[in-house]
């Protein structure tokens, strides 16, 4: 079992930034892919940006290039979402999710394990 509690969500104006932390317990934390994805009212839930076990993968959703920026501490066994340039449209429960593999992409079905989110509002 993999414990995840994500921290940092809140409310921020249109422009601002938030850094988001998602501290794992349970297992070895280097042993696993990490993942953010959110949810938004009324939409299904979406990929934000993954990262390998090592951290010398990366991956991030188009609609939040250059914008976002996932990293990891395997010293802290925690994960980071730096969030820039935010916008209304980023407002959702930010999740970070766990995956028993090398590196978990996109796919929701990849990640073995989930947090209970952190609420992120953007206002415009």
């Amino acid at each position: 079992q993999v414990q995840l509690v994500e921290s940092g969500g809140g409310l921020v104006q249109a422009g601002g930034s938030l850094r988001l932390s998602c501290a794992a317990s349970g297992r070895t934390f280097s042993s696993y892919a990490m993942g953010w994805f959110r949810q938004a009212p009324g939409k299904e839930r979406e990929f934000v940006a993954a990262i390998s076990w090592s951290g010398a993968s990366t991956g991030s959703a188009d609609s939040v290039k250059g914008r976002f920026t996932i990293s990891r501490d395997n010293a802290k066994d925690t994960v980071y979402l730096q969030m820039n340039s935010l916008k209304p449209e980023d407002t959702a429960v930010y999740y970070c999710a766990a995956a028993h593999r090398s590196y978990g992409g996109s796919a929701h079905y990849n990640y073995d394990y989930w947090g209970q989110g952190t609420q992120v509002t953007v206002s415009s």
